[in-house]
């Protein structure tokens, strides 16, 4: 297969795991103002999840996604409800909080898993390659790209088509007149809150057949998401598409073109969006 398609394609199959860890930190740091630096370690949760449903357990790979976004999102939920409720307009407070929620999580998973890195698998269903441009690829890769095809499509239209959407965006917008039309906006959090760290679980199953998962992968993913969440701009579904495709395309291409200075590829597009438009590509600016 041409060497531009191949590394286009793992751009873009890296840039979906990136987006689904991404929306959720976008949407409640859009919405609630919560800085969670937990997101990476509910994101290292989820692949422990799907790892220990898959291989250890042997059962479907369906079961996997739904159980590590299940147990990331009640983790998620349990932060919110249990600490960051109390912590609102405190950023300080919220960045030292989730910061101890990162080792707090890790060391449980440290308990529960062990210390050594487990390593990626690739459930059966998804094994093998298929045909593309006269070469192949990795079915897994293409089965990533559809995932997350199908959470972009289903967020889009949560956030643009829905009242639950409305009220999102008014929230983002003017937190005040939307409390002032009756509407409760604390309910809203919480199940914002919830549906990110879902996301980022099930980001964490997927993400586990590119990635070994491993206690470090929380650190790791958060940096990226960042990364991401810099580039595309807060609160956006659009947004974290658009700046998790363009990240994961940079890496791609970085580490075959120049492996040594990938990372660096990806600090240096960071910098030039906060130059050029400090709020992102598709960051809302009001």
């Amino acid at each position: 297969m041409d060497f531009m398609v191949i590394n286009l394609l793992n751009g873009i199959s890296f840039g979906m795991i990136l987006f689904l860890i991404t929306t959720g930190l976008s949407l409640t740091l859009g919405l609630m103002g919560i800085v969670n630096l937990a997101h990476g370690a509910l994101f290292m949760v989820g692949a422990y999840v799907g790892w220990t449903v898959v291989v250890q357990l042997e059962l479907n790979y369906g079961l996997a996604l739904l159980a590590g976004g299940v147990i990331a999102g009640l983790l998620g939920l349990a932060i919110e409800r249990g600490f960051l409720r109390y912590l609102y307009k405190l950023v300080d407070e919220q960045v030292l909080l989730t910061a101890g929620f990162i080792y707090i999580l890790t060391n449980l998973s440290l308990w529960v898993w062990g210390g050594m890195a487990k390593t990626s698998y690739t459930v059966p269903v998804l094994s093998g390659s298929l045909p593309i441009l006269g070469g192949t690829y990795p079915v897994y890769r293409i089965a990533t790209i559809g995932i997350g095809l199908i959470f972009v499509i289903g967020l889009w239209w949560l956030q643009e088509k829905t009242r639950l959407g409305a009220i999102i965006r008014a929230g983002m917008d003017d937190k005040e007149t939307t409390t002032g039309l009756g509407i409760n906006l604390g309910r809203v959090n919480y199940l914002v809150f919830f549906l990110g760290a879902f996301i980022a679980g099930v980001a964490g199953v997927i993400g586990a057949q590119l990635l070994s998962p491993d206690l470090s992968m929380s650190f790791n993913i958060l940096l990226l998401a960042l990364i991401v969440l810099v580039v595309g701009g807060v609160g956006s579904v659009q947004g974290a598409l658009v700046g998790a495709m363009a990240i994961g395309i940079i890496n791609a291409f970085g580490i075959a073109v120049f492996p040594e200075f990938a990372r660096f590829l990806m600090y240096l597009a960071m910098l030039i969006i906060l130059l050029v438009k400090p709020s992102g590509l598709l960051g809302r600016t009001t």
